[in-house]
């Protein structure tokens, strides 16, 4: 477990830019923020629709509603002031607690494209229009920087990925059905994870169990970009691709990690190249990757040797990760934040031949204060992806 001063120190934060933007009140739905403020995890997510809300009331106090049989779990992990527990068919549920918290006057920071519409649509009810704020761009600015503590994570969520990648290669063999390549990987990454947790931190609360489905695809399914892994078997000279976007996921933190791999010989030669052109798109990308560079340049130099190559224009360079899959900034046109140090990549080099053929590598990165940190790492060369 993470000390609890740490959601402390981040709560004191989030309330300082609370008052700057004179914002009140804030209520945060979206699972991961909530994890990052109070520590919370582990609950019933709105897949059941059974909403968790946190809401921080300016200087106030820091309230926690929740399902009544997520009681131990809440009491045990939230850095809260307040619990509010609610049950399956009495009252409002819910919503009782809300009214009282939000106020008539009040300025209510809400996410608006995280906030299911379910409490959404309640929340309209007692709050009118002219009270909202957007309390997004001041938690994604403050979870673009990671801490100290962070990195120490998230290094060891590259330490999971780079055990579950070479797991998966090793059972990648002709005749192999691709599930068993996943379990391969997944067995490897929970039994690495489990090491990583007993050693470096408290407490036992944090699964060490990987339960993403994996991502793999073979042969002529390789343009199939989040294919799952099926029973279909592998075969000679084919193409295998092995992602593990949302299966490096260490303590709650995520990162990006890819590789393709060829079984026996590259059964087409044309693939090799376009392959050595995914890996200098990869290349040209941590070339300008630093501190001071716009996050657009660095999917700019990707994307001029997939284009200079021949290939058609490919989708974005990379991603801020975190506590989430997806952060900001984002490596693409358009985006011009500034890059600092303690921020985290995962940084892609992609190819695609429409119908027939794709290629990615795609690893993660810590900004530092004089280039980049690589936290996961396997062969790229293509004669060492010949498996």
């Amino acid at each position: 477990m993470i000390s609890s001063n740490i959601f402390t120190r981040r709560l004191d934060g989030l309330r300082s830019k609370m008052a700057e933007a004179a914002i009140d009140i804030a209520v945060i739905t979206d699972d991961d923020s909530v994890y990052y403020y109070s520590g919370y995890y582990g609950y019933l997510h709105m897949d059941f629709g059974r909403p968790t809300i946190m809401v921080v009331v300016g200087d106030s106090e820091t309230v926690l509603i929740t399902p009544a049989m997520e009681k131990d779990l809440a009491e045990s992990l939230a850095v809260v002031d307040r619990i509010e527990l609610w049950n399956d068919g009495m009252g409002t549920e819910w919503r009782e607690a809300l009214p009282s918290l939000l106020g008539t006057t009040a300025a209510v920071g809400i996410e608006p494209d995280l906030i299911s519409p379910l409490v959404r649509t309640f929340i309209d009810s007692v709050v009118e229009a002219r009270r909202y704020r957007g309390v997004s761009p001041i938690i994604s600015e403050m979870r673009m920087v990671k801490s100290e503590e962070e990195l120490k994570i998230a290094r060891h969520a590259g330490e999971v990925g780079i055990a579950m990648m070479e797991a998966g290669r090793g059972a990648i063999k002709e005749g192999i059905a691709e599930y068993e390549v996943a379990l391969a990987a997944t067995t490897a990454g929970t039994h690495k994870a489990a090491e990583l947790l007993r050693t470096n931190y408290e407490g036992t609360h944090m699964s060490p169990s990987i339960h993403f489905m994996q991502i793999l695809a073979s042969g002529q399914e390789i343009t199939m970009t989040h294919h799952r892994a099926s029973t279909k078997r592998l075969e000679y000279g084919e193409p295998v691709f092995l992602c593990f976007c949302g299966m490096t996921d260490f303590h709650r933190f995520k990162l990006g990690f890819e590789r393709t791999f060829w079984i026996g010989e590259i059964g087409d030669p044309s693939q090799g190249a376009a392959y050595q052109t995914a890996v200098d798109s990869q290349a040209a990308a941590l070339s300008v990757l630093r501190p001071g560079v716009l996050a657009e340049e660095v999917h700019a130099a990707y994307a001029e040797v997939i284009q200079s190559a021949g290939f058609e224009y490919p989708f974005r360079c990379g991603r801020a990760t975190g506590f989430s899959f997806l952060e900001c900034p984002q490596l693409v046109y358009g985006d011009k934040t500034v890059l600092e140090p303690g921020m985290v990549f995962a940084v892609d080099g992609s190819v695609t031949v429409p119908g027939k053929f794709r290629a990615q590598v795609g690893d993660s990165f810590i900004i530092t204060e004089d280039g980049y940190e690589q936290i996961t790492s396997h062969p790229k060369v293509l004669a060492q992806v010949i498996v």
